[in-house]
């Protein structure tokens, strides 16, 4: 007999079975009703214990110069908001209505522009409606502002889901020398962080790294940030750029341009064996009567670039060998008949030039000399000397980081049948001396580099490097266009005549005592469209284009000057900055030890500025002077001591001066940026600075009272 008892099993079975069913159906239903109901606070809450996929942005890359002193870097910037519905939900409003005016008085005394009325009806307007991202200030901050706003009351309390306040981080670029090369290095939509133009867009890619991505969990009332991909920093680009080059072009093309009252001034500084661009400058005359880059002119200025073309005019008829330079031209009284239009020269109403070597035309830059020899053998097939003008590499692609950066554009004749399409009687003599052709400034230059460069034409370069973490990772070496622009007897025919533009012709201004130059100028009208030549008042653009030492090429430059009415020359003009820049690179490179100036007769002091006194201590042993000091320290150890050295007799004394939160402005005239900066800032003081070099000129006078957070501007020169 089974020991099974169905009658008294089954039963069991049964009810255990139905118990189960009923728990799997009221799981469904409350896993629907949880679904479907209730989604949304769940969701809610959900939200409120973790946030995924929040981005992580990559530091960006510094842009560096070419001996690697830093020019553009990225500093964090603060976007200062308030989350009114946290602050309302944690219990804090009555702590806010108690402290609000302490804190709009607070950030009044931050941001001066507003008073504290502003300030509390524009907040208060904000916790009406509760807004969770409201901008304490639209603009964003440093971290010193972002600390003195932090420290105000309610907004002090450590956890911002109690105080509501919080920072949103950015990485602001700083230009470190200002102003210096900023079209070319570039800028950045401040609000998107995205490139603008410049190389900051041209090596975008490079600079910017890869943004990483974290998602958070709240624990213990924190969220911790859990990542998902780390963030790569972008690496380094390693510039062309000579910082000091660079400053002495920019001094000397605006101190031109405000003496003449000039509109647009450029220049362009190269190294002749690499074409390296050492130095790029594009001022122009602001709305205030300033001078400031708001356009690569360098780059993208298509305009007729008058004389300094005829160079290559006489290149091409030389190397084809129609002419040498024996041959003679006469240009009469300087003017001369030309298919129904006079061609003049500069002189005319003084009689012109009459018989003219060839070299002479260049020498005194004839117009009628030149169009008449480059008339005279190619106006029965004018496509042969645009043929030779694009042997040149005038018209080549230069293929340039710029965005808006154009290529020359020279016309070449067409023909239907025995008819030119595109071609008229005048246009060759008219080209052959730079007009009814465009090249920006940048071709020419790189141009005459190539006759500075035995005929070799390098591409211009800009970025050479590119590093991380101090290793160069990727480098762009110096690349040839062109093995060769003419032939070696045209290459030294060119160059003698160039080098007598400047000893014997009109480009003497640009010229120097110390080495010799050679270069052609350019003095040509700029066209108003439509308006043609001559619309109101003549416009005109003033060249000067060359190299040196010439007799062993290093740098070759152009300087590019654009202004309206007469007086116009371009040799008395942009020779003159070309002749500037020249001397103060040459200089920069003699290398004479200061101890050599010494006799036994004299004792030379060298002045002293006011600073890092530990650092002048240095300097002054090592030239063998023994300073007096009431301190002691190495300048090894690192630490700056702050003073002024004062002059008594033969000797100098380094005098300490205490550097605190002191309640009279300073006097940093004199001093270095770092060093004035340094003092201020230890004041709590901001700084702003303008331009470069030696402080000339500080906003807040010294011995005046001052406040921390006041701001202090200090123009550099």
């Amino acid at each position: 007999m089974s020991k099974f008892d169905s009658k008294k099993i089954t039963p069991r079975y049964s009810f255990i079975a139905i118990v189960l069913m009923f728990v799997a159906v009221s799981v469904v239903a409350r896993a629907m009703y949880i679904m479907t109901a209730r989604r949304d606070f769940w969701l809610d809450v959900a939200d409120r214990v973790k946030a995924d996929s929040v981005p992580v942005n990559p530091v960006r890359g510094n842009i560096l110069s070419s001996d690697g002193l830093l020019m553009v870097s990225s500093l964090p910037e603060y976007k200062l908001l308030v989350d009114f519905e946290t602050m309302h939900n944690s219990g804090t409003d009555s702590l806010w209505l108690a402290k609000i005016d302490s804190i709009t008085e607070g950030l009044s005394a931050i941001f001066p522009q507003k008073s504290a009325a502003y300030f509390k009806e524009y907040l208060e307007k904000g916790r009406e409606l509760k807004s969770r991202c409201w901008p304490v200030w639209p603009d964003r901050v440093s971290y010193n502002t972002y600390m003195e706003v932090k420290s105000l009351p309610v907004f002090n309390i450590k956890s911002k889901y109690v105080s509501g306040f919080y920072a949103n981080e950015f990485n602001a670029r700083n230009h470190v020398y200002g102003s210096l090369a900023s079209r070319t290095l570039g800028e950045l939509y401040g609000a998107k962080d995205s490139a603008r133009y410049g190389l900051e867009l041209a090596y975008d890619s490079v600079l910017r790294g890869e943004t990483g991505l974290v998602h958070k969990r709240k624990v213990l009332n924190r969220f911790l940030p859990i990542p998902d991909t780390q963030p790569v920093d972008g690496a380094d680009i390693v510039t062309t750029i000579d910082v000091t080059m660079q400053d002495l072009a920019e001094r000397s093309v605006i101190d031109e341009l405000k003496k003449i009252n000039g509109n647009v001034g450029v220049a362009i500084v190269m190294e002749v064996a690499t074409g390296d661009v050492k130095a790029i400058v594009n001022m122009e005359k602001c709305g205030d009567g300033e001078y400031r880059e708001r356009k690569n002119h360098a780059v993208s200025d298509l305009l007729e670039p008058g004389s300094v073309f005829k160079t290559a005019s006489i290149m091409v008829a030389l190397d084809d060998g129609v002419v040498d330079t024996t041959e003679r031209v006469e240009t009469g009284g300087g003017v001369w008949p030309m298919y129904g239009r006079e061609m003049r020269d500069h002189n005319w109403r003084r009689g012109g030039y009459g018989m003219l070597t060839l070299p002479q035309t260049l020498m005194v830059s004839s117009n009628v000399g030149v169009s008449r020899i480059i008339d005279d053998h190619y106006k029965n097939h004018p496509e042969k000397f645009v043929e030779g003008i694009y042997r040149l590499g005038l018209a080549d692609d230069l293929r340039l980081p710029f965005a808006g950066s154009s290529s020359a554009r020279i016309r070449m004749p067409k023909k239907e049948g025995r008819q030119y399409v595109n071609w008229s009687k005048t246009s060759l003599p008219w080209m052959s001396i730079g007009y009814e052709t465009q090249i920006p400034p940048i071709s020419t230059l790189t141009f005459y580099n190539a006759i500075a460069n035995g005929g070799k034409m390098m591409r211009p370069r800009f970025v050479k490097a590119v590093s991380k973490d101090g290793k160069i990772i990727a480098e762009y070496p110096p690349e040839v266009m062109r093995e060769s622009i003419c032939k070696p007897s045209t290459l030294g025919k060119i160059q003698t005549i160039l080098e007598k533009v400047v000893s014997e012709g009109l480009g003497k201004k640009a010229g120097s005592k110390a080495f010799k130059v050679a270069g052609k100028t350019g003095t040509a009208q700029i066209s108003q469209g439509a308006a043609g030549y001559k619309s109101g008042m003549v416009n005109y653009l003033l060249s000067f284009a060359g190299y040196f030492p010439a007799d062993n090429p290093r740098y070759s430059c152009i300087v590019c000057i654009q202004k309206s009415g007469l007086p116009a020359s371009g040799g008395g003009m942009s020779g003159l900055v070309f002749h500037n820049i020249a001397e103060g690179i040459m200089a920069q490179n003699i290398k004479l030890d200061v101890r050599d100036a010494r006799d036994s007769t004299s004792v030379l002091l060298p002045d002293v500025k006011s600073g890092n006194i530990l650092a002048a201590d240095y300097v002054l042993k090592y030239l063998g002077f023994r300073p007096r000091a009431d301190w002691s320290g190495s300048y090894a150890d690192g630490n700056p001591i702050w003073g002024k050295a004062e002059k008594t007799g033969n000797s100098i004394t380094l005098m300490r001066e205490k550097v605190g939160n002191q309640p009279d402005m300073p006097d940093v005239t004199g001093m270095g940026a770092r060093d004035a900066v340094y003092i201020l800032e230890s004041r709590g003081l901001r700084v702003r600075l303008k331009g470069c070099g030696k402080v000339v000129e500080q906003s807040i006078p010294p011995g005046r009272a001052t406040r921390k957070g006041m701001t202090c501007q200090l123009v550099l020169r």
